[in-house]
């Protein structure tokens, strides 16, 4: 009988030992899956990811600029973003509060949600002295603006403070590009402070997984006339960890129109048949402005990541771009531009800062019908745009509002009544660009 006893209790101790060992092996492995599951994800891990989908993001709702949008509806704009699948977030400047009320914003709904994931590149703007005229003189493009330090600064500040939400530091937006009269800088500045910013992260006061860029058009980056190609754009180049540049084909539909006319081979296309030969054309000038850039950054003996840091198509114009201009702007050409980028540049493996979410009144002056107020995906009242619309048909906004209305489509859904508004773009023999 006692053989029999210790036997027993062998056989029990054995069970004990191997059920301990398995419980512990689990508790371990499960211990792994939240520590993989709760890794904090860095720029390497989201540029060029589609999972991660990118959109500029303005969230002003007036045509009062001063009027800030509020917590309340920051945190409504992420959940309709987030929604769709955005998870990275363009801003562009510091010297009003909407960057940083946002970055708050994404951390408490983080802390809320431990699911919900947004990060942000965050733009800090820099200009020349007395930039659009607010200083003692015309602008001075040799040097810079008083008030960039303390925007560069402000930067640094919010990067350190929001490690796990701010990814991305962008030095300007558009800045270095001539056209912009008002307020471009020499690439010298903007190399000024990239630098800058890349020795404050081998000093270990940003972290060493936050990229640094500058955002800017496809020209400012080589990829235009001879008047870019200078040494300071050179280091700039080699000095960001990625370039990110900006290509607009709906503004060169007026401005160098050479690819949007209907060409003499397709006059005898159908309508519809037209603008889509015409939208498959502002696909391929976009990819062309970008094998440009690239290919003057492989010259210097340079290979980095190039990702669109802004693109968009307006869907209405009463100016250079509606019924009496190249005729380039509505909803459907709009839908067509956004699905052939987002198509492009996922399955290139590239990031494109989709331009932009919500339609903002207050850009563009005083009319209401200037272009610049409409390259939203959703109007101001939450309305989707025909780009979108599937997605309201998939239910994915079925919670969700803005400015307390519910999320439905433009024209009420009435694909015929959208058309009406839709025109083909002139013959190529119709047009010239404004320099000839």
């Amino acid at each position: 009988m006692m053989k029999n006893y210790f036997s027993v209790i062998r056989i029990y101790t054995l069970i004990f030992l191997v059920g301990f060992i398995w419980s512990c092996d689990k508790v371990k492995k499960n211990n792994l899956k939240e520590e993989v599951s709760t890794k904090a994800v860095s720029a390497k891990d989201i540029l060029g990811n589609p999972e991660y989908l990118a959109m500029s993001y303005g969230g002003y709702r007036h045509t009062d600029h001063n009027i800030e949008p509020t917590l309340d509806e920051l945190k409504e704009d992420m959940r309709i973003l987030s929604a769709m699948g955005v998870k990275l977030i363009r801003t562009y400047k510091l010297l009003k509060p909407q960057a940083a009320n946002l970055a708050k914003v994404i951390s408490d709904m983080k802390k809320e949600n431990p699911n919900f994931e947004m990060y942000m590149m965050l733009g800090a703007w820099v200009d020349c002295k007395n930039s659009f005229n607010s200083g003692n003189g015309e602008p001075d493009h040799d040097q810079e603006n008083e008030e960039n330090p303390a925007e560069i600064a402000r930067a640094v500040e919010l990067a350190n403070k929001y490690p796990d939400i701010i990814k991305v530091i962008a030095v300007g937006n558009e800045a270095m590009v001539k056209w912009a009269t008002s307020y471009y800088v020499q690439p010298g500045v903007i190399l000024k402070w990239v630098n800058h910013l890349q020795r404050l992260k081998k000093e270990d006061k940003l972290s060493k997984d936050l990229w640094i860029t500058s955002s800017d058009n496809f020209a400012s980056w080589g990829g235009g006339g001879e008047e870019y190609h200078v040494d300071d754009l050179n280091e700039l180049i080699k000095a960001v960890d990625f370039i990110s540049m900006h290509t607009y084909p709906m503004h060169d539909t007026h401005y160098n129109p050479d690819f949007w006319g209907v060409p003499e081979d397709e006059e005898n296309l159908s309508d519809i048949q037209k603008i889509d030969s015409a939208m498959m054309r502002s696909k391929k000038y976009a990819m062309h402005q970008y094998t440009k850039v690239y290919e003057y950054m492989k010259s210097l003996g340079v290979d980095k990541p190039i990702h669109i840091g802004e693109t968009g198509w307006s869907s209405f114009s009463d100016g250079h771009f509606g019924s009496n201009g190249s005729r380039s702007n509505d909803e459907y050409k709009e839908a067509l531009y956004y699905k052939h980028m987002r198509d492009w540049t996922n399955e290139a493996g590239m990031t494109c800062f989709y331009f932009e979410a919500f339609d903002e009144p207050w850009k563009g002056g005083d009319n209401p019908g200037d272009s610049e107020k409409h390259f939203g995906l959703f109007t101001v009242e939450g309305k989707a745009k025909y780009a979108i619309w599937d997605l309201v048909d998939n239910g994915i906004f079925d919670e969700l509002t803005r400015n307390g209305n519910r999320i439905t489509k433009t024209y009420d859904g009435d694909e015929k009544e959208l058309m009406k508004s839709v025109l083909v773009p002139p013959l190529a023999s119709e047009i010239r660009a404004p320099h000839e």
